[in-house]
């Protein structure tokens, strides 16, 4: 019927856009159109390697001028053997029962209204063939975007600094912002309170025994084992190390869709968010008071929302954390 033209090139020369097209299609040859509807769906489920279950599919056929129901999509994909692979047990690996000065937890409290106002930071292992390694990870949490990780076969504070270093140096952070991670000796040693004293960020920890103060950071982690880990098979850590790197910056910050983000990658919704706001130009987050009932910090003024901002010492982390070799 179209030859070896595109149904979307065909639609560009016809002038009718690309939803009108398959609507028509439908209304005329409802067999052919099922046909075109289930090859679209084969094709989005292998571009994105099983890695979207139905949710995720019914946003981006719509991306493509499919308007399918969720309904629709989840039956197809059941029939053709698409369904995403399946989630495991979460384990934790936070070791928090050390003698260091922890922050307090400042990110619960943020109401943000752009990037780099809020930076979010975890650890993980991951099983290799015949050893077990360590990835940590550094998001954005406005955008969800992954700005800096590291993997290493120890987990020590050299993992969490150089993760901290990259997205540094990859984002110019402003003065002032918050950095939140779980109460991890990593995060509480000397050498990553030093680093975050010198570029004037604020830290912020996780409650005790709350991993739902990090969940945005927790999230990622299960999407990237879930996603990526879980079904491939790696040769050694450099092959790993390949393929983390293929997923975060080619894959998961550029093409996957999140459900958070108006089913929008992080980069483009960033790029959309710094179109809307050009004129509004937030620069801020607004912390929100403590209830009438909490013991109120220094500082903190009013009773509605102040901007946090930097100060001589800005980190609420002292210097009497021992150093993490």
């Amino acid at each position: 019927m179209q030859g070896s033209l595109s149904v979307e090139r065909m639609c560009q020369l016809g002038r009718v856009s690309r939803a009108g097209y398959y609507r028509s299609l439908q209304e005329q040859s409802p067999v052919e159109e099922e046909m075109v509807v289930r090859s679209a769906v084969q094709e989005v489920v292998l571009e994105h390697r099983r890695r979207y279950g139905y949710r995720r599919v019914t946003p981006e056929l719509r991306r493509r001028g499919l308007l399918v129901n969720h309904k629709r999509v989840a039956r197809i994909m059941r029939e053709d053997n698409l369904l995403a692979i399946g989630r495991r047990q979460f384990v934790v690996t936070t070791e928090s029962g050390h003698g260091l000065e922890v922050a307090l937890n400042l990110a619960r409290r943020l109401k943000l209204t752009g990037i780099n106002q809020l930076w979010v930071a975890d650890i993980t292992y991951i099983q290799l063939w015949s050893e077990f390694v360590f990835l940590a990870v550094v998001l954005d949490a406005y955008s969800r975007k992954v700005v800096g990780w590291e993997l290493s076969r120890t987990m020590t504070s050299r993992l969490a600094i150089t993760a901290l270093e990259r997205a540094i140096v990859e984002r110019q952070p402003p003065l002032g912002l918050v950095h939140h991670s779980d109460r991890g000796v990593q995060y509480a040693c000397k050498q990553y309170v030093a680093l975050l004293e010198q570029h004037q960020m604020i830290a912020s920890m996780s409650r005790p025994g709350n991993p739902y103060d990090n969940a945005k950071c927790e999230s990622f982690m299960r999407t990237l084992k879930r996603e990526e880990i879980y079904v491939t098979k790696y040769l050694d850590l450099e092959h790993l190390r390949s393929n983390l790197g293929e997923f975060i910056e080619q894959y998961y910050n550029r093409k996957r869709l999140h459900s958070a983000l108006g089913y929008r990658s992080p980069e483009e919704f960033e790029q959309a968010m710094a179109e809307q706001n050009r004129e509004l130009n937030p620069k801020v987050a607004s912390l929100v008071c403590c209830q009438p009932w909490e013991k109120s910090s220094p500082g903190m003024l009013g009773n509605g929302t102040q901007t946090p901002s930097p100060s001589p010492d800005p980190n609420p982390l002292l210097g009497r954390a021992e150093e993490i070799l």
